[in-house]
């Protein structure tokens, strides 16, 4: 028989798979109302606020200031969820579990019904309800308040010993005394496309303008942009791009590093690593996280490791990905999901984190300016918060007396120590 052509049992192995994916198809379907967008409203000279990063912060920003009455303007040097950018791409994680991390627990729980409100009035599904399931060894205490946490505020969950995450879960290879935790309302969203989303749902135009350090008018008491427009606030939400324009403020405080993903392919028919049978996953050992997204939208079984890479320039760094980034994912997949041990390298992509120096986000006031805000810090786990972010950045701005979160402002950052999470 000629190497390409399909075995008889390959073939009813995708054909007994049709009804589950035909079904799932169906369910989704049902609950999903896309609507049709509207066109951009009119460009005006002058807005209450001109955002300036059409990634996750500065999308979801501009929307809620739209949403508030205040009529925005939106700047980025590349268009928005560009493949430069750290909110570009094709997938990120959505979870809530973030150990004693309250704070963050609750904008991901926020966030996702904002994402779920996007996704169900696009043309194509933004979140994808796949479940987050994270394993680490028993007795680990992120994952133990990361537990507390959820049970607590009544998210639901699942919870397992290793026997448990064996049964669930066969396509993954578990080591005894692991122990696993189930998000089942959570998942994965779709990233570029769903910053377009959120810019096209609140009706703006995104300007392609290299947007330069803020410039304020004393005589007219407002702030004048490129074109000779005017806004009486300026938000900075420029992801890896922010140090750049604000070097004396952030140089070593806001650090961007490389990082590498890869996307490997199943065999066909085979539907182990794809939903409903693969949610999102998280290995968390040693201190180390390795995290994937399964087989959505055809692009295949993506999987990253949650460290920081070496430290880059955003507009001119080599995305290429490198041969030994490829073969410590190539081990690693082996060893946990050895059904894909010898899949094919079917795509990848090299991108960025903007790292702060505590892992928090950077959400205050330029210094010295009350009209002028800076966002960012988003350090590999910004996107899924998006929405929580830019509600926060437009209270602000819709409410000058509005405390900083401590966490969030610029007292709160030193040098990058290398805190990372996911």
């Amino acid at each position: 028989m000629a190497d390409n052509v399909p075995t008889r049992r390959a073939l009813l192995t995708g054909l007994a798979a049709l009804p589950v994916a035909a079904s799932a198809a169906a369910a989704e379907r049902s609950e999903r109302r896309s609507k049709r967008r509207k066109p951009a409203r009119p460009k005006v000279q002058h807005v209450d606020v001109a955002v300036i990063g059409a990634g996750v912060f500065g999308a979801w920003t501009a929307w809620h200031l739209v949403r508030a009455g205040k009529s925005v303007r939106l700047f980025d040097a590349y268009g928005a969820g560009h493949w430069r950018a750290s909110s570009g791409g094709e997938s990120r994680v959505i979870r809530m579990g973030y150990g004693a991390d309250a704070i963050y627990s609750q904008m991901a729980r926020d966030s996702l019904e904002y994402w779920k409100d996007l996704s169900d009035s696009a043309s194509a599904p933004i979140f994808h309800k796949t479940g987050v399931l994270w394993f680490a060894p028993e007795g680990d205490r992120y994952t133990a308040q990361s537990r507390a946490w959820l049970h607590a505020n009544d998210v639901p969950h699942q919870v397992g010993d290793v026997r448990w995450l064996q049964e669930k879960y066969r396509q993954i290879q578990f080591y005894q005394g692991e122990t696993g935790l189930l998000e089942t309302e959570s998942g994965a969203l779709i990233a570029g496309r769903g910053v377009q989303e959120v810019i096209a749902d609140a009706r703006i135009e995104v300007e392609r303008v290299v947007m330069p350090a803020p410039l304020f008018s004393k005589r007219i008491k407002r702030h004048t942009l490129p074109d000779g427009g005017t806004a009486d606030h300026l938000v900075y939400a420029c992801g890896p791009w922010i140090a750049e324009l604000f070097p004396q403020q952030l140089m070593g405080r806001i650090v961007a590093t490389r990082q590498e993903i890869y996307h490997f392919g199943a065999p066909q028919g085979d539907t182990r690593f794809a939903p409903p049978e693969l949610p999102v996953w998280a290995d968390f050992n040693n201190g180390r996280i390795v995290y994937g997204i399964p087989d959505i939208e055809g692009a295949g079984f993506k999987i990253a490791f949650d460290t920081h890479g070496p430290v880059v320039d955003p507009d001119t760094m080599d995305r290429s990905l490198t041969p030994a980034g490829i073969a410590a994912a190539r081990a690693y997949v082996a060893r946990r999901f050895p059904g894909l041990a010898d899949a094919p390298l079917i795509g990848g992509r090299v991108c960025q984190y903007e790292n702060s120096s505590n892992g928090d986000y950077l959400i205050d006031r330029f210094p010295g300016q009350e009209r002028v805000w800076l966002v960012g810090g988003g350090s590999g786990h910004g996107f899924k918060n998006g929405p929580a972010v830019g509600k926060r950045v437009a209270a602000h701005i819709l409410d000058k007396d509005l405390a900083i979160e401590p966490r969030f402002s610029f007292a709160s950052k030193g040098t990058v120590a290398g805190r990372t999470v996911f």
